[in-house]
């Protein structure tokens, strides 16, 4: 039997894919949580093969808990499910430890065979995606800005983006002020970005 952990931070969502992998015979859910700190504290007390993440969820968002769901002893795989069928988000999420990565408007069934896939030890891309993926990520140097955002200023731009201010964001990453005011002077310069209203606008005209 496959233990599968959901970590979604919306309720309606959570509850479609329990009730999805309920009908699964091979498969049962584990456990559950809304928030990157709820899923590492349910981690610790419960075993599972996979973890199926919401890259967005408040808090600890999901690139964020990658790296430490890997730094466990005996890891589960990491399947992650996105809204974003953004190539260079699959790219970034697999290249720091992701076993795969599935959009929520992918076939419900191809969700199931992507959760025996890396529970087996594969690895598993949406095919839409990775048809994308080949020619946008393999064939060409033409990254967009945002491809070359660190892992922490990435964090900071989407927080910056949904209206956080400088304080709420150290606050959430427990980092100082000063720090994140240095992630964003450096994440503006590299977007080209003159104002929040300058990254809001990259971030919808990147569909990010």
């Amino acid at each position: 039997m496959i233990r599968v952990l959901v970590a979604e931070d919306h309720t309606i969502v959570r509850e479609g894919i329990k009730q999805l992998i309920g009908l699964a015979k091979d498969l049962v859910v584990a456990g559950e949580a809304g928030n990157g700190e709820q899923l590492m504290e349910t981690l610790r007390q419960t075993p599972c093969e996979v973890v199926l993440l919401d890259i967005s969820m408040p808090g600890v968002n999901g690139l964020e808990v990658i790296p430490r769901i890997r730094a466990l002893n005996d890891p589960p795989a990491v399947l992650v499910l996105s809204m974003h069928d953004e190539t260079q988000m699959a790219a970034r999420a697999l290249k720091i430890g992701a076993a795969g990565y599935a959009t929520k408007d992918s076939d419900p069934a191809l969700l199931l065979t992507a959760i025996r896939k890396v529970a087996g030890g594969g690895r598993y891309i949406d095919p839409e995606l990775a048809d994308r993926m080949v020619f946008e990520v393999g064939l060409t140097d033409e990254r967009p800005p945002h491809a070359l955002l660190s892992e922490r200023e990435f964090s900071v731009f989407e927080r910056l983006v949904k209206g956080d201010s400088v304080n709420d964001i150290a606050q959430e990453l427990a980092l100082s002020s000063k720090t994140i005011s240095t992630h964003k002077a450096r994440l503006m310069q590299k977007l080209g970005a003159n104002s929040v209203a300058d990254l809001v606008r990259y971030a919808l005209e990147h569909k990010l």
